[in-house]
């Protein structure tokens, strides 16, 4: 099964949040997170050590980039989602790139996403 994994399961599994074990569990899961998620990671870190350290836990997953298609996607789920339910440009660009590339985004956020109709959401 392919899952796009969203950055707040991934802090949480920094953290050492147990109950997010999602990411060693099944050796059959491939595993996938935008850039934009790695971004966010990032700019989440106190300091180069601690980006180093994000880099190393998350070397297995698969980094997806953003393409045309993912950037139309997200274009047209902030002209239909913005206003109505407040979605972000950084959630777009990750609903998109779980649409495009047909696989299941993992996240704790459902709230963030379920207004969506084309996504496959799995909550931890």
């Amino acid at each position: 099964m392919n899952y796009l994994i969203d950055s707040c399961i991934l802090i949480d599994h920094l953290r050492g949040n147990k109950n997010i074990d999602f990411i060693g569990k099944d050796k059959r899961n491939h595993l996938k997170m935008s850039i934009i998620t790695m971004m966010e990671l990032i700019l989440g870190a106190r300091n180069k050590k601690e980006i180093e350290n994000i880099q190393k836990a998350f070397r297995k997953i698969e980094m997806v980039n953003i393409n045309e298609k993912i950037s139309e996607t997200a274009y047209e789920l902030i002209f239909k989602y913005n206003k109505s339910h407040n979605l972000f440009i950084n959630d777009a660009i990750i609903a998109a790139t779980a649409i495009i590339n047909n696989t299941t985004l993992v996240t704790l956020n459902i709230s963030d996403f379920r207004f969506i109709p084309e996504i496959s959401l799995y909550k931890i």
